[in-house]
This record gives structure tokens, C-alpha cells and sequence, in this order.
């Protein structure tokens, strides 16, 4: 009778175990996300998520004033320019996602671009770093948006870095100044193949 007794016990903690142990692996593994590794993307997810308003991101130029509602509802490419020059590895950027772009294929329309001008800049130089890209939209950022940008990165923003941002206005990936598109590619189809909006 005892040894029967004895024996149901094993029996309802193995089962106990069984049904508790996975649950609490899940837990422990939810809460330190970053110990798994082995993410499929390629550019630094940003966490948590920085929202934006469409409203903090202001015309630079006449052609983007008109049309900064493009924004809206597209997944957007964010160039960013730190300084009051665009260097050549800035202008590389620039070329790259416009490539990018066009790489897209049947999911074009539902990308913009967009360059961030972070410092004031002489509108007749700035011309000449898109002087072949009618449709970019050239914008700088409200005093709101710049600090949000400065928390993400914790120090300066480098040229030629890239910022990718949904349709809701919520910046969630950056890629370092050098990006291949390629790799920017891969990560966008994904997002765009799961993506409810936008």
C-alpha cells in the first residue's frame, strides 16, 4: 500500500513538472529576449520602438512641403544627414537606398524615401546632393524628433546611417553607415510579406 503511494506521488510531480518546467522556460526565455540570438535580421532592431508624429518632420524644400503626406502609411527609408555637409559616404547612402528602391520590384509603391537634414544647410549646396533624385523627400526634423533620434543611438548620429520606419510613424530598424542594400532588402520583404498596413 505504501509502495502504491509512494508511486502515485512520482507520478503527479513528473506530470506537474512536465506541464510547469516548459512554461517557465518560456517565461525566462520572453524576458531575456537578447540571450537566444540568433535573429534573421540583418540591421540592429531598435527597442523599444521610438514613435514619431508625421507633424515632427518638416518640408525642407518646397517639392517636400507639398508632399510630405507621402509619408503616411508607407514604410519609409530614412537617410540621414548629421552635419551641414553630405560627404561621400552620406551621398553613397542616399544613392543605395534609391537603388533599394527600385529593387523592391511589385512592393516599390509601398516604400518612400526620405533624407533627414539635421543641421541648417545652404539650400543651393544641398541641391547638389539629389540633384538627380526628383523624388526624394528632404526634410528636417522638429526639436522632438531630433532627441528621439539622439536616444536611439546614445551618442551622434554617423553619416551615412539608415533608419527604417513603418507606416505608423515608429522608427524600428537602423543599419550602420556602410549598409549593403542586399542585406536592408532581405529585412524589408520580410517585414513588408507580415505587414498589415502600409
Amino acid at each position: 500500500m505504501t509502495e502504491q503511494y509512494k508511486k502515485n506521488n512520482r507520478t503527479i510531480i513528473i506530470i506537474f513538472s512536465m506541464s510547469i518546467i516548459p512554461f517557465a522556460i518560456a517565461m525566462y526565455l520572453s524576458s531575456n529576449a537578447s540571450w537566444m540570438g540568433g535573429g534573421t535580421n540583418n540591421g540592429q532592431l531598435i527597442t523599444p520602438i521610438v514613435t514619431t508624429e508625421f507633424t515632427d518632420f518638416v518640408g525642407f524644400d518646397e517639392f517636400s512641403v507639398e508632399n510630405m503626406k507621402e509619408i503616411r502609411g508607407h514604410w519609409v527609408l530614412v537617410n540621414v544627414i548629421p552635419n551641414n555637409d553630405c560627404n561621400e559616404l552620406c551621398q553613397q547612402a542616399i544613392h543605395k537606398t534609391k537603388q533599394l528602391r527600385l529593387m523592391m520590384n511589385k512592393d516599390l509603391t509601398r516604400i518612400r524615401r526620405l533624407v533627414l537634414v539635421m543641421a541648417k544647410v545652404d539650400t543651393d549646396l544641398a541641391k547638389q546632393w539629389w540633384k538627380d533624385d526628383a523624388r526624394l523627400l528632404r526634410s528636417m526634423p522638429k526639436l522632438a524628433l531630433l532627441e528621439k533620434l539622439k536616444k536611439i543611438r546614445n551618442e551622434d548620429i554617423p553619416e551615412g546611417m539608415l533608419f527604417l520606419m513603418d507606416p505608423l510613424g515608429n522608427f524600428m530598424m537602423q543599419y550602420e553607415a556602410g549598409f549593403d542594400p542586399y542585406k536592408v532588402k532581405r529585412d524589408l520583404k520580410k517585414l513588408l510579406r507580415i505587414s498589415q498596413v502600409g
